[in-house]
C-alpha cells in the first residue's frame, strides 16, 4: 500500500489493541475519542489521559495542505495515519471517509491498507460526494462493510468499523423521514458487521435519546456547537464521542490569529501569551517514536 511502513507492530499487540478499543464500546463509561490529526495532536490526547485515538480526516487533509473530501492521496493518508500510529501505545482507528472506493472489493482494499499501518479501526461513511445522489444506497453500503469484515476476518485482527450515516449531516430528504432512514441504515450497517454506529449532525437531546432506542449498537455521537456535555451524552446511552475536525480547525485559528497579528500589527502576543514553553514541548515529546 504505497509508502506505508511494514511491520509496525506484531500482529498479537494489534489484535490486542483492536480488542481493547472494542472493550471500551462497552462501557461502563462513555468512550472519548481523541480526534487527532498528526503524531504531535496523537501524543496530546495520550497525555492527557485519553484511551483511544481516531483520526480526523480533514485534519489529516489540512496538516498536508489538502482539502477534505478524499482529495488527500490514499497512500499519502494511509502514510499519515501510520505516522500516527507509531507515535502513541493507543488504539487508533482512522477515517477513511467513503473508503477511496466505489465497489466494495476497493473499499475492503482500503481498510487492508488501514490495518497494514497497525490501525485497528475505521470510520466508514455513506456519502458519495455528488449533490445529485448524497447517499450510497443503504443495500450497497452494507455489502462494503460485510466486505470490510471479511478482509479483516482473513487479515486476523478484529477491525473495529465505526458506520456513519450523513443523512443528519447532508440533511438528506424531508426533516420529517431523517429519523427512519437513519435509525434503518444504521441497522441495517450493524447486521452487515459494523461494531459502531456513526450519525454526525445531531446535536439535540431528544433526537439523540431516541437514536439510542432505536439503533441497535452503539451510538457515535459528533461533538459539536450545541451538543450536550460527556455526562449528559452518557445519562441518554451514547457509547462513544469524537470532536471530528473541530480540533484541528481550531488549532489552525489560532495559526491564523498568530499570523495575521504578524503581518498586520508587527506583534507576538498571540503566541508569547499562549504558547507552552519550549522545555515544556520537548518534555512531550522526549520519548519519541513508537511509543
Amino acid at each position: 500500500m504505497g509508502d506505508v511502513p511494514e511491520d509496525l507492530m506484531d500482529r498479537s499487540t494489534q489484535r490486542e489493541r483492536a480488542q481493547r478499543f472494542l472493550r471500551l464500546h462497552d462501557g461502563p463509561d462513555v468512550l472519548v475519542v481523541g480526534s487527532a490529526w498528526d503524531p504531535g495532536s496523537a501524543v496530546l490526547f495520550e497525555r492527557e489521559g485519553f484511551e483511544a485515538i481516531a483520526t480526523s480526516s480533514a485534519g489529516v487533509a489540512y496538516s498536508l495542505g489538502h482539502p477534505d473530501g478524499e482529495r488527500i492521496p490514499r497512500d499519502e493518508m494511509l502514510a499519515a495515519v501510520a505516522r500516527i500510529v507509531q507515535a502513541t501505545r493507543l488504539p487508533v482507528s482512522a477515517d477513511v471517509e467513503m473508503g477511496y472506493g466505489r465497489k466494495a472489493r476497493e473499499v475492503s482494499e482500503t481498510c487492508r491498507g488501514v490495518l497494514e499501518t497497525g490501525a485497528i479501526g475505521v470510520n466508514l461513511e455513506d456519502a458519495t460526494g455528488d449533490d445529485d445522489r448524497p447517499l450510497v444506497e443503504p443495500e450497497q453500503q452494507a455489502e462494503k462493510i460485510r466486505a470490510v469484515r471479511e478482509m479483516a476476518e482473513s487479515f486476523g485482527v478484529h477491525l473495529v468499523v465505526n458506520a456513519r450515516t450523513d443523512v443528519y449531516l447532508l440533511q438528506v430528504g424531508e426533516e420529517a423521514a431523517r429519523f427512519a432512514d437513519a435509525v434503518r441504515r444504521t441497522n441495517l450497517y450493524r447486521q452487515a458487521g459494523a461494531d459502531c454506529l456513526f450519525v454526525p449532525g445531531v446535536a439535540d437531546r431528544a433526537t439523540i435519546e431516541r437514536l439510542v432506542r432505536e439503533i441497535d449498537g452503539p451510538l457515535n455521537v459528533l461533538a459539536g456547537a450545541g451538543t450536550p456535555p460527556v455526562a449528559e451524552l452518557a445519562t441518554l446511552g451514547v457509547r462513544r464521542v469524537s470532536q471530528g475536525s473541530g480540533p484541528a480547525r481550531a488549532a489552525l485559528a489560532t495559526a491564523r490569529r498568530v499570523v495575521h497579528e504578524l503581518r498586520t500589527r508587527g506583534t507576538y502576543a498571540g503566541y508569547t501569551a499562549d504558547a507552552i514553553s519550549y522545555a515544556e514541548a520537548n518534555r512531550l515529546f522526549e520519548r519519541g517514536g513508537s511509543r
